[in-house]
């Protein structure tokens, strides 16, 4: 028999926040220890019943109880300064890895691992990943960016920036360009479909078809696509899409198209065919811009929903493929809103010129 000791003070409000934390599925495993103590001190029972309840030592319980009596449930769960576990890897050696890691790649290779970290400077990989994280450091991952050399890039962006935040009265908005090349790809073998417990598949080989060209002009206030296959995408079949826009736009309106710097669109039939209809009005982004038109962010969206995952046996199911989720969106149209300002993205256009600049190669 434990001899019993006297019941540990505790105030209602204190019982409630221990009576919580004790049952936590998600708190510190320490912490839940540390409330369950303390609630059996509560009760009056010894600290060795309390450490072998709670399988730890009965020098820890008088500890617990000790702090509690002194602080309540201030500085609840924290490490008193000079006890806890050890830092096993100095400072320094820490500051050398993240050196490291940014500044020099692995002989040989374009970035460091782990394990190549790990035997470059002595410790063990885990060490390194525990560092990396730490510091939020991802050496395995790779961001693209381009940041545009057009010498007109300033005025481009606050002319297409303008018409997404202020659009003229009495006109239409459209985000135009063509999505090139688009394959009708058939399956060498039969696809799965989906079941419980397993995801649908099909095989990584494929059979080309032949391919469309997908001419799209969002409209930026409703988001309903005019949408155009064709069999390829000179100035010819452009023409053919401007004509087709004319066609379905209603009559009076001006219209504001936002577009590429592709050849095709400054070609001298289609400066002529603009001249015979000023309501046309044509919005050039800047060069290696296309994040700017916001057409392509739809693109993004058909490609996902109704190409990638499709097998199609001719262009013309890939054709129909793409007129039905057309028409799908334009039952429902859901534009994508710009909040963007010109000011915002120029000074980030800024600091990343900057920062181009500073950048060392090695």
């Amino acid at each position: 028999m434990h001899a019993p000791s006297a019941p540990l003070e505790i105030s209602n409000s204190q019982l409630l926040v221990l009576k919580k934390l004790s049952k936590s599925p998600s708190a510190p495993h320490r912490e839940v220890t540390y409330a369950k103590a303390l609630l059996l001190a509560s009760q009056g029972l010894a600290n060795t019943a309390i450490g072998a309840k709670l399988s730890v030592s009965p020098t820890s319980v008088s500890t617990w109880r000790k702090r509690f009596s002194e602080d309540g449930l201030v500085n609840f769960g924290k490490v008193k300064p000079g006890r806890g576990r050890r830092a096993s890897i100095p400072e320094s050696k820490i500051e050398e890895i993240v050196k490291l890691t940014q500044e020099s790649t692995p002989e040989g290779e374009t970035h460091w691992s782990c394990r190549t970290m790990a035997q470059k400077v002595g410790v063990s990989k885990d060490s390194v990943q525990r560092i990396w994280s730490s510091r939020g450091i991802k050496p395995h991952l790779v961001k693209s960016f381009k940041i545009s050399n057009d010498p007109n890039f300033e005025e481009k962006l606050v002319d297409v920036v303008g018409l997404y935040l202020n659009s003229p009265d009495n006109a239409v908005v459209l985000c135009m360009d063509e999505k090139s090349s688009i394959q009708a790809l058939d399956r060498t073998q039969p696809s799965l479909p989906m079941k419980k417990g397993r995801a649908g598949t099909m095989t990584h080989d494929y059979k080309r078809n032949g391919t469309t060209t997908l001419f799209a002009a969002l409209n930026v206030l409703t988001g309903m696509v005019i949408g155009q296959c064709l069999p390829k995408h000179r100035n010819q079949e452009f023409l053919k899409f401007l004509k087709q826009i004319d066609k379905e736009v209603p009559k009076g309106l001006q219209i504001h198209l936002i577009l590429d710097n592709y050849a095709t669109h400054k070609h001298q039939d289609i400066k002529a065919w603009l001249e015979k209809h000023p309501h046309f009005h044509l919005h050039f982004t800047p060069t290696s811009s296309s994040w700017l038109n916001l057409v392509e962010r739809w693109f993004r969206n058909i490609t996902d929903k109704a190409i990638r995952r499709g097998v199609f046996k001719s262009v013309p199911d890939l054709i129909t493929a793409i007129e039905e989720y057309l028409n799908a969106n334009n039952k429902n149209p859901k534009p994508f809103i710009w909040t963007q300002s010109a000011e915002a993205i120029l000074e980030k256009v800024k600091r990343g010129r900057v920062a181009l600049k500073a950048t060392p190669s090695y």
